[in-house]
């Protein structure tokens, strides 16, 4: 269906794998009016095609490739794609986004979108060129790596492949393209559910844009305010997420020994700086990204990609290893079998305080870490005790015990940040539509020490501003950029001078705006109906697409895609009592001296409902889905 907007191919197309048959599915453009793109176009279409009882690895679930408007025309870290589905892990609707070439790949064959569904009856991988879709045995690429999968399949195309990990159905396996992954929630699992190997992308088309010179000219003011910004120009390039590490220990806020503890008395034997120094080769970035946080390492004799922040700590304090080449070995190992570094990380810590405690004899136990690359093998072949691990911490808790220590929330392990340190990072992690998820939580970890310096603490306002940055981030992400471009939005001198009377007030100022966030929340289309200037996204995505489009428009089209996911994660069985942290984080105080050192979840979540326009029990109001119009 074609669209009269720009920065639009005007083509969906669905395969259905259990008897080929390929159609275009029907996208208006009232439909990207409402929903724009990426992960909140793949949440609509999930919502009109599954039902309450689809499995996840059943051939009746979807897996749902999303790009964004901008994807494809040259804005700024906007080679980013969408991959959403029925998560194995959690049993609720699963988003993971990639920076590989593939999404620009897929608009290049004339395509905004493909949805997956059905079985192959064999092993077989997917081609298209152009308007040309051509089915492959791939009995010759099972049981390869993901690094072996792309270099066989050669050439110039976009792809999207998985590794043995995805085809033994690991529950956290990953879809990768390039070296960047689609790492959550399992979407390699369901992509090898349906004996799909690979799926390749290439074509001659270009999306139209509504004002070219217009875009070329916001483009390039945008890549200059990302270059200068203390963050995107400085920080990410020279340390990339790496360099949080040192910041999160300082702060208590580094998970360690499986978030027992915050702080890690080795934290510098795995620290950014100490990548940096010793260990890089290079930068690295997606395609059209001017901040290069990416770290090129070496493994083997082979330059490839280092650890993110995540890894660092999850397999790092959090299993009590101090060893930083055995991490960028694990990586690139995790990255090769296609599975998640988080919930590997985090389940293997689980599972060395079940052998700890007796309850579950693994043999795994902290500090002993030398043996971890068979273990990843034997998870990504369910051999032996990897069998058990392929499961996920929540569903080994059910099976061996430790339910208050198995770190997940909706049965999504939780990232690096121990959120008994930010407080507000908890609230987000347990509301999280995926489940533990830092970004998807709203990322308030930023403003709790890690950018800013709000009270990492207080419960005040907490809330108001998970909605904020939730809402947000789920509109930048649907356009089709980065959500590492959002930090350009804060004042430089609140980074660089923290110290400096304005940043001090404005860190004090901040619990204390809960009342005029959730004012600006509830009304975005009256209070935020402007374009501001450190706010990119709206005038980029107008010259892009003609959409009339201020922040006002476009932060609600996040709350839209926020409430449509949670929706339909109602539809599924969600509860309530899913919006839930183990009690080790919200009953056991980080410091026993220190009552405010835990998170005080229920509080904060009455708070997070009301400023939704949820019921207590978390369910949206039909006043509030009307006016999102859904």
């Amino acid at each position: 269906m074609s669209s009269t907007y720009g920065g639009y191919m005007g083509k969906v197309l669905m395969i259905n794998l259990t008897n080929r048959q390929i159609k275009e599915y029907p996208w208006s453009d009232r439909n990207r009016e409402l929903y724009l793109g990426g992960k909140i176009m793949a949440a609509k279409i999930l919502y009109d095609n599954l039902h309450a009882g689809i499995g996840p690895l059943s051939p009746e679930n979807m897996l749902v490739i999303t790009t964004g408007p901008l994807t494809g025309t040259g804005s700024p870290c906007s080679s980013r794609f969408n991959i959403s589905t029925l998560s194995p892990l959690t049993g609720f609707i699963a988003p993971s986004n990639c920076g590989g070439n593939f999404g620009m790949a897929l608009k290049k064959a004339g395509y905004d979108a493909l949805i997956i569904t059905g079985k192959s009856d064999h092993k077989t991988w997917v081609e298209i060129v152009d308007d040309e879709i051509r089915f492959h045995e791939a009995e010759d690429l099972w049981g390869k790596t993901t690094g072996e999968v792309q270099s066989l399949l050669g050439g110039k195309s976009g792809k999207i492949v998985i590794g043995p990990a995805g085809e033994n159905l690991v529950r956290y396996a990953s879809i990768v393209s390039e070296e960047r992954v689609a790492g959550r929630a399992g979407v390699g699992a369901v992509m090898g559910s349906k004996n799909l190997k690979a799926v390749t992308a290439s074509g001659t088309r270009t999306a139209a844009v509504h004002n070219r010179e217009r875009l070329k000219e916001l483009n390039k003011q945008w890549v200059k305010t990302l270059r200068e910004h203390p963050l995107t120009g400085i920080q990410l390039p020279k340390l990339g997420t790496a360099g949080l590490l040192s910041s999160m220990n300082a702060r208590k806020m580094l998970a360690t020994r499986n978030y027992k503890y915050g702080q890690f008395k080795d934290f510098e034997k795995v620290s950014g700086e100490l990548l940096a120094e010793k260990y890089l080769i290079k930068n690295k970035g997606c395609v059209t990204c001017p901040i290069q946080c990416g770290r090129v390492v070496e493994v083997n004799g082979n330059a490839v990609k280092g650890p993110e922040v995540e890894t660092l700590g999850l397999l790092g304090p959090n299993i009590e290893n101090s060893n930083i080449e055995l991490i960028l070995k694990w990586n690139y190992e995790l990255d090769e079998f296609g599975m998640d570094t988080i919930t590997a990380g985090s389940t293997i810590a689980f599972a060395m305080e079940l052998n700890e405690k007796g309850l579950w004899d693994s043999g795994l136990q902290f500090g002993q870490v030398e043996n971890l690359s068979q273990v990843f093998e034997d998870i990504a072949f369910r051999r032996g005790i990897g069998d058990v691990l392929a499961e996920g911490s929540k569903k080994i808790s059910e099976r061996f015990g430790g339910k208050e220590y198995a770190i997940h929330s909706k049965g999504l392990e939780l990232a690096a940040y121990e959120p008994r340190g930010a407080v507000g990072q908890g609230l987000g992690y347990a509301v999280s539509n995926r489940g533990g998820c830092h970004l998807n939580g709203g990322y308030l970890v930023f403003m709790e020490g890690l950018g800013l310096n709000m009270d990492p603490y207080t419960s005040k306002s907490k809330a108001a501003f998970t909605m904020m940055f939730q809402d947000i981030m789920e509109a930048v992400s649907a356009g089709g950029n980065c959500l590492f471009t959002t930090y350009s939005m804060f004042p430089t001198q609140l980074i660089t001078e923290p110290n400096s009377f304005m940043a001090r007030s404005a860190n004090k100022l901040l619990p204390y705006l809960g009342p005029a966030v959730n004012l600006a929340n509830r009304f975005p289309k009256v209070i935020l109906s402007m374009n501001l200037p450190m706010i990119p996204y709206t005038h980029v995505l107008e010259a892009a697409t003609g959409m009339k489009m201020n922040f006002g428009k476009f932060k609600r089209i996040g709350e839209r895609g926020y409430n449509l996911e949670r929706v339909m994660n109602l539809k599924l069985g969600l509860t309530e009592k899913d919006d839930s942290l183990p009690k080790r984080l919200t009953h056991e105080l980080q410091s026993p001296e220190d009552s405010r050192t835990s998170v005080h979840l229920e509080k904060m979540k009455k708070q997070y409902y009301r400023a939704r326009g949820w019921d207590s029990a978390g369910i949206p109001k039909s006043k509030r889905l009307k006016c999102l119009e859904l």
